[in-house]
């Protein structure tokens, strides 16, 4: 069994709990993998820690260890980041079987600026990053107390039921289209040519093309760009230390040019500009 999610309808949900709460709120797979966020971007002070690599690795080690800490519980958990912000995190369950997580985050909540700034500065004192420029985005934060934050997990708790119960989150059978749709979210950034999927697969080529027209509406290629391009976007907006030529290699572009017009035909605008613009 795999876990399957209904991306169109969770994030018109999640765009509501957003619409409520203006908390950022994401969803990671079984796996750890942050699959959808809205909205999209992270706040100034989070891109910062992760502007560093050991920042981006704490931030992922946090994700993880938080995420098993809720599974084992069964239930949402509030915590403080490695950061000295506040999430919560709620465990997806179908029947029996974690399918994913429901996850708030990158929230200012302290008694004060002054109290917030001193635990903040003592969690981030060694990343290289100005403090200055921390405290800085952190003025940029609302500062939320405590009760809005067990309101908000609250209803964070009820989300996640209700994307469950409208089946926005579901298990499928191991089948070879869902063996595809893996397949191609953890390739994407390799060269993967048809023959190579067949091998994998242990289909033929017309078979694999049908299947790929049922799945996405496209050929395998149109659908290895549209998650390259949904890749490039998020490292766009999360990973401002990151040059466009080091995000063309991230994404699985050798062609550093190649890249700036593939990027440009589909969204519209060159990297670079989209960066800008987000």
């Amino acid at each position: 069994m795999i876990s399957v999610f209904n991306l169109k309808e969770m994030e018109h949900l999640l765009e509501d709990f957003y619409r409520i709460t203006r908390i950022r709120i994401t969803v990671f797979d079984e796996k750890f993998q942050e699959i959808l966020s809205v909205p999209e971007s992270r706040p100034r002070f989070c891109q910062l820690i992760r502007s560093c690599e050991d920042g981006r690795r704490a931030c992922a080690r946090c994700d993880a260890q938080a995420c098993a800490y809720a599974a084992g519980q069964n239930k949402t958990h509030i915590y403080r980041c490695h950061g000295g912000l506040t999430e919560a995190i709620m465990p997806l369950y179908v029947g029996k079987v974690l399918v994913g997580y429901l996850l708030f985050g990158h929230v200012f909540a302290y008694g004060s600026l002054e109290a917030g700034w001193s635990a903040i500065e003592s969690a981030c004192k060694n990343y290289p990053i100005a403090p200055a420029k921390l405290k800085s985005a952190l003025q940029d934060m609302p500062l939320i107390s405590y009760e809005y934050i067990r309101s908000a997990a609250r209803i964070l708790h009820m989300t996640a039921s209700f994307l469950v119960m409208e089946r926005m989150a579901t298990l499928q059978e191991d089948t070879v289209a869902a063996r595809l749709d893996a397949y191609l979210r953890e390739h994407f950034t390799d060269s993967i040519t048809a023959d190579a999927l067949c091998d994998a697969l242990q289909v033929g080529r017309s078979k694999l093309f049908k299947l790929s027209r049922d799945l996405y509406g496209c050929g395998i290629q149109q659908q290895v760009r549209n998650l390259r391009m949904e890749k490039a976007k998020q490292l766009l907006l999360d990973r401002a230390n990151l040059s466009i030529m080091d995000i063309a290699t991230e994404c699985g572009y050798r062609d550093y040019n190649y890249f700036i017009s593939v990027f440009s035909k589909y969204y519209g605008m060159a990297p670079n500009r989209y960066r800008q613009q987000a």
